[in-house]
């Protein structure tokens, strides 16, 4: 019999969830506001009540913001996006009250999964993963598994370090990756020109009917991003890098960080592929219930 894996993607903003099937298939789907500001307790507690909703399924896969110990499904560190989410014992808490299987794994690393096993990394067997969001959120896939390093919280890409320590003296920004390559370091680059740019939605919009200023700002911002996969690159030779999060879902943006990129790297490592991610936002959920049916 088929397995039915009950899979939750846990977000700052909204929660998504649904039975996935071998497949990739989801069915039931549903999302709701995770209203993070009220803190981890809420959280959990909003996750118990939308669980309890659902029949029929084998176990239950998280997928959620934050650093997470896999091995023991709770939550190793989560910033204030989510108050008082940091310790909470996710997979104890779930299994106590509802007798299943569960598994949690960190969101970045979930839909890495997600594409690796139904996406467009589905031909890699090493490849890495990069969300454009809020900040930079990392993956790293070895021989179609996760690589977590020593304490089980790797791939931390968003805080490499792509400008000297002296800059922080002279600028707000630290000089970290997600600082310059972040979606909300476009923004906030994109509004000083035009205050009306209050989201990518916008940005996009206006570039597409000709403002030459933004298009510039863009292709900055463009070069911000391909440094810090060049250095990824020249670090890891993998064989392909998945970039996802709503700007690269603009082909033409992917194409310029690619090229841009190739610029940068030395030949030998030419033949890495940069593509976008392929399955919009289920791919947590899928990565989720890829954790059991592997």
């Amino acid at each position: 019999m088929a397995m039915k894996i009950l899979a939750a993607d846990i977000g700052g903003t909204n929660t998504k969830m649904g039975i996935c099937d071998e497949r990739g298939q989801i069915e039931q789907f549903k999302e709701y506001p995770t209203e993070s500001h009220l803190g981890g307790p809420h959280v959990m507690e909003k996750l118990l009540v939308q669980i309890s909703a659902y029949e029929d399924y084998d176990a239950v896969a998280i997928s959620t913001a934050g650093q997470v110990n896999a091995e023991d499904g709770y939550i190793v560190y989560a910033n204030e996006n989510i108050p008082d989410y940091t310790g909470m014992k996710i997979r104890g808490i779930i299994e106590n009250r509802f007798h299943t299987p569960v598994k949690v794994e960190n969101d970045v690393n979930a839909a890495a999964l997600g594409e690796a096993y139904f996406g467009a990394a589905a031909s890699f067997d090493d490849f890495l993963c990069l969300t454009f969001g809020t900040g930079i959120g990392g993956a790293i896939v070895l021989n179609h598994q996760i690589y977590r390093g020593a304490n089980g919280v790797a791939a931390e890409f968003g805080h490499i370090f792509t400008r000297p320590m002296s800059v922080m003296s002279g600028e707000a920004r630290k000089p970290y990756y997600e600082s310059y390559a972040s979606t909300t370091a476009l923004i906030q680059i994109a509004q000083q020109a035009d205050p009306e740019c209050v989201d990518g939605k916008v940005f996009f919009d206006k570039i597409r009917l000709g403002n030459n200023k933004l298009n510039q700002i863009l292709h900055a911002w463009a070069a911000e991003v391909s440094v810090g996969l060049a250095s990824l690159i020249h670090i890891f030779n993998p064989s392909a890098i998945i970039v996802g999060g709503g700007v690269m879902e603009q082909d033409d943006l992917v194409r310029l960080v690619e090229v841009q990129t190739k610029s940068l790297i030395m030949e030998s490592f030419s033949d890495v592929k940069i593509l976008k991610a392929s399955l919009g936002n289920k791919a947590g959920l899928l990565g989720a219930a890829s954790l059991f049916l592997r």
